[in-house]
């Protein structure tokens, strides 16, 4: 998708991906990626998702990117944070203890802008993105975070009976974009009570991707 597109729906309120609780994925298998308490984790297109604040309260530091100003605002606010913005080329930073988002393209953030990392935790960010973006993304996912382990939410569904977003992005592809990297493990499928957005039947896949030993 366009920027514009993503702009447009923080601008008009338009943000039904936004999820009104904690995801339960994240609650059920973030110890997976067998983490100790203080590990920064990487959150790529993180809007104002409320998994932010689950992590900080257990003592997780957070960095994440994010296009819109609008989301990252709002979610300051929710945190009762006032971070320190500083611009950095063609991103904007927005600071607090333990919190770091970068605003703007996540194509333009790089691997020394970010920092270290000790997980991805990707809930919307593949997803939200256009078949032909994604291998981009992945590819750039990849060298930004120096292929650190991640923790992945996809959606599989008949991508004919709904255009998306978010996209289904079956196993196969996502081997095409991870698989030369990362050992890829499914942790659970579940199917989405309703159907996806109530228009169709789709399931929600659960991925631990591990950096394959060389």
């Amino acid at each position: 998708m366009e920027a514009s597109y993503w702009h447009q729906r923080w601008q008009q309120g338009e943000i039904g991906f936004h999820e009104s609780q904690v995801h339960p994925a994240l609650v059920e298998h973030l110890s997976r990626l067998n983490l100790t308490k203080g590990a920064r984790l990487f959150l790529p297109l993180c809007g104002k998702t409320l998994d932010i604040a689950w992590l900080l309260a257990n003592n997780y530091r957070i960095v994440g990117a994010e296009l819109s100003s609008i989301a990252i605002n709002e979610l300051f606010a929710a945190l009762g944070l006032v971070p320190e913005i500083t611009p950095v080329g063609a991103l904007s930073r927005y600071s607090e203890k333990n919190i770091d988002i970068w605003v703007g393209d996540i194509f333009d953030l790089t691997s020394s802008l970010l920092g270290a990392v000790d997980a991805i935790y990707d809930r919307a960010a593949l997803v939200a993105l256009p078949e032909h973006m994604r291998n981009r993304y992945a590819a750039h996912l990849i060298v930004l975070t120096h292929a650190t382990p991640q923790l992945l939410i996809t959606y599989e569904y008949d991508q004919h009976l709904y255009d998306g977003p978010p996209f289904s992005v079956p196993e196969k592809e996502l081997k095409q974009h991870y698989g030369g990297t990362y050992q890829l493990q499914q942790m659970a499928q579940d199917q989405i009570a309703g159907g996806l957005k109530g228009k169709v039947e789709a399931s929600t896949v659960i991925w631990l991707l591990q950096r394959k030993k060389t």
